[in-house]
């Protein structure tokens, strides 16, 4: 059979352009990105290499800064040479080698360092403190060094100034913590506008581990004064930034902060480790492939394009092909003429396969239900071809003069065509449940008055039958539910109870409110339902015993309607049974 969907909006077609598209655009892309990314890879080299020196510097001056000799910084010179890719060597002024990431570059140095490393003489720039002309690392920081009881109080004297300054301007701020481990406040605004007003001394002052290293610095001071000659003023005072507190007639202020950065030096020197050179030897940089645009490059740029694009056809062609087969299969069984239920082999685990399996599902579901459809069209033919041959044998009969019109005659015609009626009505509910057209009219009810009412109605039937019957439901038990139809559940509960339970039997209807629902229970003690048949008790014409008479054992849709009415209040019913010990019939209603 030959496909009746156009080539343009084949499926397997679409795939192929698709793909073909696709690797259109990721050559080309693939292409443009090498070639931006090479031209900036080679502009970032440069900046790299310097981002890299700076990073080794400022690593290995931080180390002296907080160390008072090189032990130990072998570890971090390896450190630096892995993630840089640079050969990293540090010396004494003497040359002598102190740490190198590679010994076969320690034995060939360059004629000059790469930098000196001297915590107590760095840039400008670095030093990072109030007065940036110093060029003292911020990170040696010696004797000032807070222990931690030191540094907790200072740090809840700058929690409440935080507050304090929440408070009263609305501003937050935040605390960082200096080398020495002195907190200060750090906001967004200018500190000079708010600050004051939530200011304390206790952040100011020294602790007393400062005031006895500033009182040390005081006298290195004064002595680098008495050497160069610097007029001091008095009494001198050094704060905790290093400043001198003067007047404005102090002489020659230069000359004075000069001597206190020259006692700061003196005062570190025990802290911070000798000056060191560093080598910074970058790896040989190896040629930078350029693009070969000759005839033969051109070519083979060609010939991998078109490589690239046929394996991409091939596989796509392969893969559709294997998408396709089993929708055509779906597309032929279900356009089937001979009506049979076909089924679709499942070859493959994607959504194609779970479609087949839902078709196969699908196919079975409408298998059974036309097999029900012709077993439920056999059962009511069945079911009405009995009393209507009972009505026509007994008219037949009066016609040929072989049975009298009297009234035992038509009382018996009478009955069979009430049970015919019976059987329509059945069937009517069923239809109008199975339409959705089945109307209730629900009320608020008295369950156990409706209860007595339906035993009532059946008590005859089950004294001839030698059953006994009890009603267990409390007083004030109310149901929102359709009286009749209720009631017609309870009947056909009740009936078959009464007729599947043996003289001496007993049947029992009891209510009770469960969580959120209304449940009632029809209990009797009769032959009960095998294990391997309760799937099938609410199924319609269906009876566990199929020898019995339509007399005897119904119309088989008794317990159908039960279920149908019951779902249409919003309610449940099941069973349960253990053979010739008791059967049980539970019915939900919503409260």
């Amino acid at each position: 059979m030959t496909s009746e969907v156009p080539l343009h909006n084949s499926l397997l077609f679409r795939l192929l352009v698709t793909s073909v598209l696709i690797s259109l655009v990721s050559i080309g892309a693939t292409a443009w990105l090498t070639v931006r990314g090479t031209t900036v890879a080679i502009e970032q080299e440069r900046g790299q290499a310097l981002a890299d020196d700076a990073t080794i510097q400022e690593t290995l001056e931080g180390f002296a800064a907080t160390h008072s000799d090189w032990k130990g910084v072998e570890r971090t010179v390896l450190d630096l040479s892995r993630s840089t890719g640079r050969t990293i060597v540090l010396t004494t002024r003497a040359r002598q080698i102190i740490a190198a990431s590679h010994r076969s570059a320690a034995e060939r140095l360059p004629p000059n360092e790469s930098a000196v490393i001297d915590p107590l003489h760095v840039a400008p720039s670095k030093a990072g403190s109030a007065d940036q002309a110093s060029r003292i690392d911020p990170r040696a920081v010696g004797p000032y060094r807070l222990p931690a009881e030191e540094r907790a109080k200072l740090r809840q004297v700058a929690r409440d100034e935080v507050d304090c300054l929440y408070d009263k301007t609305g501003v937050r701020a935040h605390i960082v913590e200096e080398a020495s481990g002195r907190p200060t406040l750090r906001t967004t605004r200018t500190s000079g506008e708010f600050i004051p007003a939530c200011r304390s001394k206790g952040l100011s002052m020294p602790t007393p581990t400062e005031v006895a290293a500033l009182a040390e610095l005081t006298g290195l001071v004064r002595g680098c004064a008495e050497r160069h000659h610097v007029r001091l003023p008095e009494p001198l005072t050094i704060t905790i930034g290093f400043r001198v507190d003067g007047d404005d007639s102090m002489e020659s202020p230069a000359a004075v902060d000069d001597c206190v950065e020259e006692g700061r030096r003196e005062q570190l020197t025990a802290y911070v480790a000798p000056a060191a050179l560093l080598f910074v030897i970058s790896p040989p940089r190896s040629a930078i492939a350029a693009f070969d645009l000759s005839p033969a490059g051109t070519l083979r740029v060609l010939a991998t394009t078109g490589l690239v694009l046929a394996a991409t056809v091939a596989v796509t062609a392969v893969i559709a092909t294997r998408l396709v087969r089993p929708l055509r299969a779906l597309a032929h069984a279900a356009r089937d003429p001979s009506g049979s239920h076909v089924r679709i082999p499942v070859t493959a685990k994607d959504e194609t396969g779970y479609l087949a399996a839902a078709f196969n599902e699908l196919s079975e579901r409408r298998q059974r239900t036309d097999e029900q459809r012709r077993v439920m069209v056999s059962d009511i033919a069945h079911e009405l071809r009995t009393p209507l041959t009972n009505i026509r044998g007994w008219l037949d009969a009066a016609q040929d003069g072989l049975a009298e019109t009297d009234s035992a005659l038509l009382s018996s015609l009478q009955e069979e065509a009430e049970l015919l009626q019976h059987i329509v009505d059945d069937l009517q509910v069923l239809a109008a449940a199975d339409a959705g057209t089945l109307r209730l009219r629900p009320e608020d009810l008295d369950l156990r008055g409706l209860i007595e009412q339906t035993v009532s109605a059946h008590r005859a039937t089950a004294h001839a039958g030698g059953v006994e019957i009890a009603v267990h439901a409390p007083d004030g038990l109310s149901v929102h539910a359709d009286p009749v139809r209720l009631r017609q559940v309870l009947g056909n509960l009740l009936s078959n109870a009464i007729r599947h339970t043996p003289p001496a039997g007993r049947v029992t209807l009891s209510a009770r409110r469960v969580a959120g629902a209304v449940a009632i229970e029809v209990k009797d003690t009769g032959s009960g339902i095998r294990e391997a048949d309760l799937p099938r008790v609410f199924d319609r014409f269906w009876r566990a015993e199929q020898s019995r008479s339509r007399r005897t054992g119904g119309s088989g849709l008794g317990l159908s309607i039960v279920r149908q009415l019951v779902r249409a209040h919003g309610g449940d019913v099941s069973v349960a049974s253990r053979p010739h010990v008791e059967t049980v019939f539970l019915v939900r209603l919503p409260s």
